[in-house]
């Protein structure tokens, strides 16, 4: 069975930096990413919409694909928007190892995913980030700090709706069942 991959792989209208998509995402986090509509009012936070909805974008994608990426060793990049969802997933795996396993409720996990989302990262071409193989670097410092300042803002964002994921129907402590948490061992 191979791996899955991104849906928005047709989508060629998207601004590219080096090989990395800037795609629109559903968000109020601050960014250089064009925003899409938000949800209707009545959507529970740890939803994610129907692939066929206009505000269904790649940060749900990510979330709903994480669990079964993960199992795959090797994964055919088939373009732009595969590069996005690796990012993702590598981002979820990294952000559910930092959610509190015992103690401290809601507050103190969402204050340390999102403390987490906001620490220094590297980007593509920077010696600590892991896939430059599979990523270019940006041509210029300045295509850098957008590619740097979106990457945070999707890390921001995922970040945001990991907690409303990870902490749905106000338990207080991270679910075990979520789907986007299987590799998490609390």
């Amino acid at each position: 069975m191979p791996a899955y991959h991104s849906i928005f792989l047709q989508d060629t209208d998207v601004r590219l930096i080096a090989n990395f998509p800037l795609s629109p995402l559903r968000t109020r986090t601050r960014g250089p990413a064009y925003t899409l509509p938000a949800l209707p009012p009545n959507t529970p936070p740890e939803t994610s919409p129907d692939p066929d909805h206009e505000s269904y974008d790649p940060l749900d994608e990510i979330l709903s694909l994480y669990r079964a990426n993960t199992f795959f060793r090797n994964f055919e990049i088939k373009g732009p928007a595969d590069r996005l969802l690796i990012y993702g997933i590598l981002c979820v795996g990294e952000l559910l190892g930092r959610v509190p396993k015992v103690g401290g409720g809601q507050r103190e996990g969402e204050k340390a995913l999102i403390n987490a989302a906001l620490e220094q990262f590297a980007i593509p071409g920077d010696a600590g980030f892991p896939l430059n193989q599979a990523f270019e670097a940006p041509r210029d410092r300045q295509d850098a700090e957008v590619l740097r300042q979106y990457l945070s803002q999707v890390r921001q964002e995922l970040a945001i709706r990991l907690v409303a994921r990870l902490y749905a129907g106000g338990s207080g402590t991270p679910s075990k069942v979520s789907d986007v948490s299987m590799n998490w061992n609390g």
